[in-house]
């Protein structure tokens, strides 16, 4: 039968490989053969895994292996091919023999094998002899990367003061190499730097402790490298190294101690409460929650006026005042003051108290302290009827200090406006400089200066001076009342209740008295009836009151208060008389009218004022009406105009277009140069005819022409004029006759003829406008205005 063999034979670490197996495989292109199908074939590939060295450095390409197949009969018609990964590229095959070869380095740790196909084809037809058949390429390892710290450097820490063998952490390293194949990937661990501190395990590569007690105070933090070897640490293995920082953690194993067995510190007398006095601090070596301690004041002098409290930032013991110091009372304090550790740890009693105690002498220095008033709040009063000059009380000041300088009293003025009291410099006396009056100021708040010379020192004190009241006021109504009477009010019936005030303030009330005033205690209309409870009510003595016949009652009611002596006043009372419905509700109060119509005086003269109103408002209407003036242009856009400009010389600049100007057109109070050249108007008759060269003195004239014939001057020299304006063109005349009754008139205008203007009504405006009508007025139907 057909047979095939691969050998494949490779030394690696002492080893020989060599390994063969085969199988039958009838290929799909054979044509059918009565033979071959009654015989079983044997398989046409035998080979078992080939194997490469990886980082192969020869210059030859290396040989992997031979592919053979049992048709070949060494003839040449048979022609192998190789396909599959690297089939090209890296590995190539002898088509005429079949010898595989590696023609490029390879990486296991890039690639650790590759899948191949070889097949057997005719060289001619290119046809397969044999099935095709796939087989691996396996990269064989070789020690060729270093162990790696992948998690490096570390950060560890470690209580201070722990055992001998505490963990600290565990560190690792891997190595790219084939791990199932012989030593090249197991790491062993060794320490490099860090001993005698710390210690590695070999296989795990768990760091401990190497030294009992280490303290964070000496030293806190330690740096460690750390090698880690691959074939088993044996010579020829590659290493890699990490470091380690090892950083010993606080406990609390320190006791506070101050430094100082003793302190002492100086304040002025005149420090504030709840200032600072001192700051003292005991050492702690730990940090953090170790070090923060209380303070307390165990004992001392004076207890209350001091008291301490720990700064939470500084761990600082900080002495506050609590009440004001003194340095004649005294001078000095000694406080004993107790350090103890907030949070002790029971592990490290044995090292002591976590407590420390120390004294604290305060010493107080004397400061010239302005004068102090023996009470800071004087109370006095006085009457308000008391005479200028009346002494109300005495204020005192004293010096605290040792020198007890001299003192001078005044008065603030700022809370003494209008001086209504002087002190006593020398004495302190507090009197009344002008009268008083508690009605306008009942309590007096003075600030009263002491003062001492030398040196300038300044007390302040307070005297409250209360005006005791007087009876010096007459009770009134307590307010302005509006009695209302129905005509159909029943005799006995109350018609009012009221009541008194009074500015005085007894100390035992108020009590007034009420009664009619001695002129009508005893009318037949109204009586008084005092209530004995600081009211009186008003009572009807009679029924059938009537408005006709008296409208308004003034009733006089006498008050007298309780004061001694007492006082009293008369007040009046007006009683309106109204219309009432049934059920008492006032309809209509005050006079009635009578007329023969039956209308009241009210309604006629309302009735007038309407009518007048109305008059009045007619009037102004038509007056305004007459008084509006046609507007002497057309409207904006219909004011469409042709300017003809003659030039017949040179130069002249504006003179020469200036025909006429549109603005004197809109606006009536533009007064315009009669003289320039404007157009021509039509001719307007006069009333008048004197000859050009004789014209009559304005003052021969009659008082009631002299304007018009002014007027008709102006507008005929203005017809005749080449350079006078057009007709519908404005024409102001200044002009003032002499003698007329209406004063001062001016700025007249002329208007066009055929204006609308009607000034019939100046004829009745008196004779102030007489001359005004004259001139303006129809009375002859013949005036050039109408």
């Amino acid at each position: 039968g057909r047979y095939v063999d691969c050998i494949h034979c490779l030394f690696i670490f002492d080893q020989f490989l060599c390994d063969c197996s085969g199988d039958l495989e009838k290929s799909p292109h054979s044509d059918p053969d009565p033979w071959e199908v009654l015989h079983r074939h044997k398989r046409s590939w035998v080979w078992n895994q080939f194997f490469v060295l990886e980082e192969y450095t020869g210059n030859e390409p290396l040989y992997v292996g031979k592919l053979h197949s049992d048709v070949d009969k060494g003839d040449g018609k048979v022609k192998y091919v190789l396909s599959g990964e690297g089939a090209t590229s890296i590995f190539t095959i002898d088509e005429n023999t079949g010898d595989i070869h590696a023609t490029k380095r390879l990486d296991r740790e890039a690639q650790a094998y590759y899948t191949l196909q070889a097949q057997a084809v005719d060289r001619l037809t290119n046809l397969p002899v044999e099935p095709r058949s796939e087989f691996v390429v396996k990269v064989q390892d070789i020690n060729d990367n270093e162990p790696k710290f992948l998690d490096g450097p570390y950060l560890a820490g470690v209580p201070e003061m722990s055992p001998l063998g505490t963990m600290v952490v565990q560190v690792a390293a891997t190595d790219a190499d084939d791990p199932t194949y012989g030593n090249s990937a197991r790491v062993v661990y060794s320490i490099i730097h860090g001993q005698p501190y710390f210690s590695v395990e070999p296989k795990t590569g768990v760091i401990r402790t190497a030294l009992p007690n280490m303290d964070r105070e000496t030293r806190d933090q330690y740096v460690l490298v750390i090698q880690a070897k691959d074939m088993v640490g044996q010579m020829g293995g590659l290493s890699g190294t990490t470091s380690v920082t090892v950083t010993l953690t606080d406990v609390n194993d320190n006791p506070p101690r101050f430094t100082h067995k003793s302190y002492q510190y100086t304040v002025l007398e005149s420090l504030p409460v709840q200032s600072v006095v001192a700051r003292i601090k005991a050492a702690d070596a730990d940090i953090g929650s170790n070090a923060e301690m209380d303070y307390r004041i165990m004992d001392g002098d004076g207890p209350g006026m001091f008291n301490i409290t720990t700064d939470e930032n500084t761990q600082e013991g900080v002495i506050i005042l609590l009440k004001p110091l003194d340095f004649e009372t005294k001078s000095s304090f000694s406080l004993r003051i107790e350090a103890t550790n907030r949070n002790i740890d029971s592990n490290f009693l044995s090292l002591g108290p976590f407590s420390d105690t120390t004294s604290v002498k305060v010493t107080v220095e004397d400061v010239n302290e302005p004068p102090v008033f023996s009470t800071p709040l004087s109370k006095m009063s006085v009457s308000e009827d008391a005479k200028v000059g009346t002494s109300i009380g005495r204020v005192s000041a004293h010096d605290p200090d040792t020198s007890n300088s001299g003192i001078r009293y005044s008065i603030d003025r700022n809370t003494d406006l209008e001086r209504f009291f002087n002190v006593d410099a020398l004495s302190g006396v507090i009197s009344t400089a002008k009268p008083l009056d508690r009605e306008a100021n009942s309590v007096h708040n003075l600030t009263i200066f002491a003062i001492e010379k030398d040196p300038m020192e300044i007390g302040k004190g307070i005297a409250l001076i209360t005006v005791l009241d007087i009876n010096d006021n007459a009770p009134v109504f307590a307010i302005d009342y509006e009695t209302l009477l129905c005509e159909n009010a029943m005799p006995g019936q109350v018609i009012q209740t009221i009541s008194a005030v009074d500015k005085d303030e007894p100390l035992s009330g108020h009590r007034f008295y009420f009664a009619l005033a001695a002129p009508v205690a005893g009318n037949l209309n109204f009586t008084l009836r005092d209530n004995k409870d600081n009211t009186a009510s008003i009572l009807t003595k009679r029924g059938g009151f009537r408005r006709r016949e008296q409208p308004v009652y003034r009733l006089p009611v006498l008050i007298v208060d309780s004061g001694s002596p007492a006082l009293s006043s008369t007040n009046t009372l007006s009683v309106r008389v109204c219309d009432c419905d049934s059920d008492g509700v006032a309809l209509s109060c005050g006079a009635v009218a009578y007329t023969s119509t039956g209308l009241s005086t009210g309604a006629l003269l309302a009735i007038l004022g309407c009518i007048i109103t109305l008059l009045v408002m007619v009037l102004l209407i038509v007056t305004m009406r007459r008084r509006r003036k046609e507007p002497l242009i057309l409207e904006e856009e219909r004011d469409i105009r042709e300017n003809i400009v003659r030039y017949d010389d040179e130069g002249g600049g504006e003179e020469d277009t200036e025909a006429f100007d549109m603005v004197t057109l809109r606006n009536l109070n533009v007064i315009r140069d009669p003289n320039v050249r404007r157009d021509v108007t039509p001719d307007t008759p006069t009333f008048f005819h004197y000859p050009t060269a004789s014209r009559p003195s304005y003052k021969s004239l009659p008082d009631n022409v002299v304007f018009r014939e002014f007027i008709w001057e102006r507008l005929k020299d203005a017809d005749v004029d080449p350079s006078a304006p057009p007709y519908d063109s404005l024409q102001t005349y200044a002009f003032e006759g002499s003698g007329s009754v209406a004063e001062s008139l001016s700025s007249l205008e002329s208007l066009s003829t055929d204006s609308d203007q009607n000034y019939d009504y100046l004829s009745n405006w008196g004779p102030r406008f007489k001359k005004l009508a004259d001139l303006y007025g129809n009375s002859d139907g013949t005036s050039v205005f109408s």
